[in-house]
């Protein structure tokens, strides 16, 4: 097992090699003369505990632990202040900036090996903590993914023979976000959302899905309730994903000149999950075999986002969409109809 990594700060050579040979024996020790050189080290190979000197020229040893408890890459490494400033006001300004414990110099090795092994074994069960909650977090969302995925392609099938369309789109949808920038947060919950933009379409009967020719008003009047439904289905949750899911499906009908439905919104009052949603949904269903149509060449597709965008699409998202047209047709190959790929 590797021996855990002790950096001691002080700027004093002696008070380092006093430290240092009372650890030497159980821990790996690095040693910073100064502040600066301290958080150096820190940052490039984080250490397991600091032992940090208070008084220092420069940058004292408040500064340094402030310092390092603003870097999410040095936050959660323990800190223990090592100094002959034992008053109490000092012992309560370095644990309000974040440090774990306090010695008085001199030091007495006993105290010092028995702090450091008890405040390395509460970092350990910390970081074990950590991970599991954050393996079991992410577990729960691969989770609602897979069945966001499941129940989009369910709907999907009423109306798509292979349910590739719901892969395809999200795809494109992902590619349009990355392209716009934005937070990879919300990109990697669009691309998880977007398959249950139809889910409402398991409401909708299926003469009137599979119709081969066009629908009556009436039909239409049914036909639009599907975002309702949906919007329906997923109801409001705490769940991030589900909030998003439950907004695209809702919103992804929207038109930019506010003549879509279910309310007519216009420009940016159209949630951007919806907005994004629409160029990839449009494009997708245009280069697709639907029951009433025949699929269009990507030229022809690509030729009617670019007339209607202003009108139908939000021209900035138009504009990110055409920049990632070549990923576009990778992406339109590899899940093209007749391939029926696992669901992963």
């Amino acid at each position: 097992m590797d021996k855990s990594t002790i950096l001691v700060v002080d700027d004093t050579a002696q008070n380092i090699d006093v430290l240092s040979g009372i650890l030497k024996k159980k821990y790996k020790v690095k040693a910073a003369l100064s502040g600066e050189k301290a958080l150096k080290i820190a940052q490039t190979s984080p250490p397991d505990m600091i032992l940090l000197d208070i008084m220092m020229p420069n940058m004292d040893g408040y500064e340094v632990c402030r310092k390092l408890k603003q870097d999410p890459l040095t936050a959660s490494i323990p800190v223990i202040f090592v100094t002959a400033k034992n008053e109490t006001d000092d012992e309560s300004k370095g644990l309000a900036l974040g440090a774990v414990d306090f010695m008085s110099k001199p030091v007495r090795p006993a105290i010092v090996e028995a702090r450091v092994a008890t405040h390395l074994a509460l970092y350990d069960q910390n970081k074990h903590l950590e991970n599991t909650v954050k393996r079991r977090t992410e577990e729960l969302e691969q989770t609602q993914f897979e069945i966001i995925k499941r129940l989009g392609r369910a709907a999907e099938y009423k109306d798509n023979e292979t349910g590739l369309h719901v892969i395809r789109m999200s795809h494109y949808a992902k590619l349009i976000a990355e392209q716009l920038a934005l937070d990879p947060t919300w990109v990697d919950l669009v691309f998880k959302a977007s398959p249950m933009h139809d889910i409402g379409k398991i409401g909708i009967p299926d003469s009137i899905l599979q119709k081969p020719g066009k629908l009556t008003e009436e039909e239409w009047h049914t036909m639009r309730k599907h975002t309702h439904f949906g919007a329906t289905i997923l109801g409001e949750h705490s769940s991030a994903l589900m909030r998003l899911a439950s907004e695209i499906a809702l919103s992804h009908h929207e038109k930019w000149d506010g003549s879509g439905y279910p309310y007519g919104l216009a420009g940016t009052d159209i949630p951007l999950s919806g907005r994004v949603v629409a160029v990839a949904d449009v494009f997708d269903a245009l280069t697709s075999v639907r029951p009433y149509k025949e699929a269009w060449p990507m030229e022809r597709a690509i030729a009617f986002i670019n007339e209607n965008s202003g009108s139908h699409f939000d021209p900035e998202i138009v504009t990110a969409f055409i920049a990632v047209l070549p990923q576009v047709e990778v992406i339109k190959q590899q899940y093209a109809d007749e391939i029926v790929p696992p669901l992963n």
